[in-house]
């Protein structure tokens, strides 16, 4: 009789855990529910890189068919980071293998699918910025290089992708013929100031922005509801703001449309910010801050971060007013004391002691013009030329994904560090991993030859057309 009833709990307990085991793996809620996501967090094959951990429990993100194959997960990466291969000009895309000329390539590398290189899961090979890459990928296509520029001639191919040369998908700051018009550049170029916003000059033109509802009136205190009004201090925030600048009222973002009636909400989220400032909701949804809430998952939050984060910040909830600060919207806050409030990293701590913050705290006390300064937002939410795509309407963007310009870190050559430094200065400065530690005190101890040998080859090319003129004379 005992055996029996062992037998029978045995059972009881094995269909108990495999159900448990099973409602975790397939029900969509699991990857939030306190007491299923540890039965998901069994089936993780190993560690998820930096740039996927925080999404690693929601699994249809990137397997959406459980058949689907490498396909199907080539899907997933393209949904994310399509756009951004499209905006980076990608040298290597899908359609340059595909082309017959060069099926020759595929069969050294399969490079139309991004797991060939980029494989999660794997700590092993993963590097810092949070992908995995072998270092010699390039020699399977370029393997006679040598041939073509004598200069590379004993060059590894492990150190093609280092700082300060070649990156397979975006080259923008070391193509050739950009570093060509940057040669001879000072370290310090006689203009040194951010482009500035100009987002209410020309809302109107660009589509999607309510304009009905938002005329860009300036609004007074009389336009407050009179409910608000028992808080004369949310309303003197409110009145200092751009939103109520720009006719921008209370309800504007407490009140969600739905059809014909429109609910109050007294905590509004990212979508009611997306009314008017869609692309900056849609890079913050992008980077580290807001991939979370875009995969339907409670908001990110400091505790859950692999770097060093302030402790007071532990389990503060990450949305567009954890830096905005609702009602008030004080950008200049958001620029510097929202991300040292929580970052506590190296970098971040010597921030402070920098030559960029010596600027920043001139620009906010009058004695520099604006745009001069440099916080944390200039460099990691840059500024950025956005264009309408009917009108043509030019507006200066701010870049809401934070991780954007950091991968590779040469990325941020572009749209930030030639504000104010030349080229050749910018490539050695991000090449300099203590410098970047140090958070820019001081001069790079690095130096990388790819501005050397671009000058060198102009230099041999002017003589073979000096040479080729003499003959001709």
């Amino acid at each position: 009789m005992a055996k029996k009833t062992f037998w029978i709990l045995w059972g009881a307990l094995s269909v108990a855990i495999g159900g448990y085991l099973a409602t975790g793996l397939l029900a969509k809620s699991a990857a939030t529910h306190p007491l299923l996501s540890p039965a998901r967090q069994m089936f993780l094959p190993g560690e998820t890189s930096r740039g996927h951990y925080q999404i690693e429990l929601a699994c249809e993100s990137c397997h959406g068919s459980p058949f689907g194959g490498r396909e199907a997960l080539q899907e997933a990466c393209e949904r994310c980071h399509g756009q951004e291969l499209k905006d980076a000009v990608d040298k290597h895309p899908r359609s340059k293998f595909t082309d017959p000329r060069n099926a020759d390539r595929l069969e050294k590398l399969d490079a139309l699918l991004c797991v060939t290189c980029h494989v999660e899961h794997r700590p092993e090979i993963t590097l810092a910025m949070g992908v995995t890459l072998a270092g010699d990928f390039c020699f399977h296509c370029h393997q006679d290089i040598a041939k073509d520029r004598p200069s590379h001639a004993g060059l590894k191919f492990d150190t093609c992708n280092s700082a300060g040369c070649h990156k397979y998908h975006d080259n923008r700051a070391l193509y050739e013929d950009f570093i060509v018009k940057h040669l001879g550049e000072p370290a310090l170029l006689g203009r040194a100031s951010l482009p500035a916003r100009n987002f209410r000059a020309v809302a109107a033109e660009f589509p999607g922005y309510p304009a009905d509802r938002y005329p860009l009136k300036p609004q007074t205190v009389a336009d407050a509801p009179p409910e608000l009004m028992q808080s004369q201090e949310v309303v003197d925030d409110w009145l200092a703001t751009a939103h109520a600048r720009a006719g921008v009222n209370c309800s504007g973002c407490h009140k969600a449309e739905k059809e014909s009636a429109a609910t109050w909400m007294k905590r509004p989220d990212h979508q009611a910010c997306a009314t008017c400032h869609e692309p900056e909701t849609k890079g913050f949804l992008s980077g580290k801050h807001g991939m979370r809430l875009a995969e339907k998952l409670t908001p990110m939050t400091p505790g859950r971060a692999r770097q060093p984060m302030h402790a007071k910040a532990h389990d503060a909830a990450l949305g567009c007013t954890s830096c905005h600060s609702a009602h008030r919207f004080d950008t200049r806050k958001a620029a510097v004391e929202a991300c040292t409030g929580c970052h506590r990293d190296e970098h971040t701590v010597a921030y402070e002691r920098s030559p960029h913050y010596v600027l920043w705290k001139k620009e906010r006390s009058g004695e520099a013009p604006a745009g001069s300064g440099v916080s944390c937002a200039s460099c990691h939410l840059p500024r950025i030329e956005h264009r309408a795509p009917d009108s043509g309407a030019k507006r200066m963007l701010v870049q809401h994904n934070q991780n954007d310009n950091l991968r590779p870190n040469e990325k941020m050559i572009r749209p930030v560090c030639m504000s104010c430094h030349g080229l050749g200065f910018a490539i050695d400065a991000l090449a300099d991993g203590q410098l970047v530690q140090d958070n820019f005190l001081g001069q790079p101890r690095a130096h990388v030859q790819s501005v050397d040998m671009v000058a060198e080859r102009m230099r041999e090319l002017q003589e073979k057309r000096r040479q080729g003129a003499a003959m001709k004379q």
